[in-house]
């Protein structure tokens, strides 16, 4: 599709500077997009490539009304409004509604009418898809599990039994919502499994990435409020609870009966152990290791710089003796006191 400056401005506010008749069909980075292209500048440092590019408009910060004489479009928050002109701009694939016949469906499952099962799915007995709701090839809804509205389930994704997804969710290929916690009773050097009948709860508007697991709760639900973006190949254990809006990077790891707050933002690979609770707000950066709880939010960043090998063993050493340094410097601190003293 193509749209006007003049159109998008009336469909998501901003002030409109030039030629509100120009058309654009396509966002782009600045460096490669073409005349029929609208870029975006969300910081200042990046406004010198204004002066090269060939983009035929621009998304500007509001203080930037001068930085160009190509047609604009002014905003408080340039990297929303281009997300919002791309999503206007290329709208998601509309798959034909129906059940394929390739598809296995429970008889006593429900399945909207304006629902489309793809090929390969498998709804399972009693489960429930809202009106709407992709499910695409090769998907497993188990026995009891609930799709809300206007959900998108991409290829491969695995909703295991009594599990529940709302309205608006997109969970990506390979991702497993639903399997058993990691529960074992310890028997004389063994290892007994301890069943999982917790459920895992997921609210309205979240996306979960790509192989990313969800573990049902060992009794009570794992639960995922609304609007929480989960990225790819993350692990959430028995029993977390994921606070509302919350964001969580790649590889991250969090352990069974963690608590998260809401509106956190977490970075890619961090770890975050059992039986913790992390206050709403809380900032965690990459590769950070959480031990403990966190009743006060704010920034937390624990991690060591990379560095050759041979220096690294080296720092670690350190890092391992700190305590008998720190007791080492206190002790001739206050030698040298009493030596100044008797100067």
């Amino acid at each position: 599709m193509a749209v006007t400056l003049a159109e998008l401005v009336a469909r998501f506010g901003g002030e409109l500077v030039g030629d509100g008749t120009r058309t654009v069909s396509q966002v782009a980075p600045l460096d490669r997009a073409t005349s029929e292209e609208i870029g975006f500048v969300s910081q200042g440092k990046y406004l010198t490539q204004l002066a090269d590019t060939r983009a035929g408009a621009v998304i500007l910060p509001v203080d930037a009304r001068d930085a160009t004489d190509l047609p604009r479009i002014l905003t408080a928050n340039p990297y929303l409004y281009f997300a919002r002109v791309s999503a206007l701009l290329n709208p998601p694939l509309r798959p034909h509604t129906g059940i394929h016949a390739s598809a296995v469906v429970a008889p006593d499952a429900v399945v909207a009418a304006d629902a489309c099962i793809a090929a390969g799915a498998v709804i399972g007995s009693n489960a429930h898809i809202g009106a709407r709701s992709v499910i695409e090839a090769n998907c497993v809804v188990g026995d009891g599990a609930r799709v809300g509205e206007d959900c998108v389930l991409h290829a491969n994704v695995t909703l295991s039994h009594r599990c529940e997804v709302g309205d608006r969710a997109i969970l990506h290929s390979g991702c497993v919502v639903g399997s058993d916690g990691f529960g074992f009773a310890p028997n004389e050097g063994r290892w007994e499994k301890i069943p999982q009948i917790g459920r895992v709860l997921i609210g309205d508007d979240v996306e979960v990435g790509a192989c990313t697991t969800i573990d049902r709760g060992a009794l009570e639900d794992t639960v995922i409020e609304e609007g929480v973006k989960l990225d790819n190949l993350i692990q959430v254990a028995h029993n977390v609870h994921i606070g509302a809006h919350t964001v969580i990077a790649g590889c991250t790891g969090i352990a069974g009966s963690a608590k998260i707050g809401r509106n956190c933002m977490i970075g890619g690979a961090a770890m975050i152990i059992g039986h913790i609770e992390i206050a709403d707000g809380t900032r965690i950066s990459t590769n950070t290791l959480i031990t403990k709880s966190l009743p006060k939010a704010g920034s937390y960043t624990a991690t060591m710089p990379f560095s050759e090998h041979e220096t690294w063993q080296k720092n670690a050493v350190h890092m391992r003796n700190l305590d008998k340094l720190v007791n080492r410097i206190k002790q001739l601190e206050k030698r040298l006191n009493e030596l100044e003293s008797k100067s």
